[in-house]
């Protein structure tokens, strides 16, 4: 069964700034502008939502948004932001059953792949890359393990945190730079946050 932060929808952005401060927003709002105008833009496990509304001070218009969440509580969130004059439908599901009539030039995957196992990680990765158009940009941001020692300790008590309320899948973070490796994506441009805890990508298909 996926992961639901329903029981966490309340307080997530709260507890996020309350261990890192502004380093998990500011990872993700350093990609945006990388967004070409005019774009078709795939968000999957967007949360509270407020990255609509950054994503919209970069473009007030010009963009149709497919913004995939399957907690109901957070998508409710996301519901009530500002997202200006682009076009959003939203999809209240997991992303790996949902049927999509089109392909995008941009998929954006927020701190997503870090509640999956292996297994699940590969099977949603691939349906994503099939729904990005060659050409198109992986706007991704997660957790990364550099070798420092606080960041085990961080990461595990995140992940006992988060099965425990949410009952995320995994006990350990997958092997995520490998998959945009293995189908052969370029880097664009990448920068880490909290001290190399967290990295920013924009990946080329």
């Amino acid at each position: 069964m996926p992961s639901n932060y329903d029981n966490s929808a309340w307080f997530y952005d709260r507890l996020s700034r309350l261990i890192y401060g502004k380093a998990l927003v500011n990872a993700q709002v350093y990609l945006l502008p990388y967004v070409p105008p005019n774009s078709s833009v795939l968000i999957v496990g967007g949360g509270t939502g407020w990255i609509l509304e950054e994503l919209a001070r970069v473009h007030p218009t010009g963009l149709t948004i497919t913004y995939v969440e399957i907690s109901s509580k957070m998508m409710a969130l996301s519901k009530s932001r500002n997202y200006g004059d682009n076009r959003v439908t939203y999809i209240n599901q997991a992303v790996e059953d949902v049927i999509f009539t089109e392909k995008f030039d941009v998929v954006i995957t927020p701190f997503l792949f870090d509640n999956f196992k292996e297994e699940t990680l590969q099977k949603v990765f691939g349906h994503l890359h099939h729904q990005l158009k060659t050409g198109g940009l992986w706007l991704n941001t997660d957790f990364q393990l550099t070798g420092r020692w606080w960041q085990n300790v961080l990461l595990k008590s995140m992940f006992l945190f988060f099965r425990a309320i949410c009952g995320i899948e995994t006990s350990v973070l997958p092997h995520i730079e490998q998959q945009f490796k293995q189908h052969d994506y370029s880097v664009i441009t990448e920068k880490t946050f909290f001290w190399e805890f967290v990295v920013s990508a924009v990946f080329s298909k």
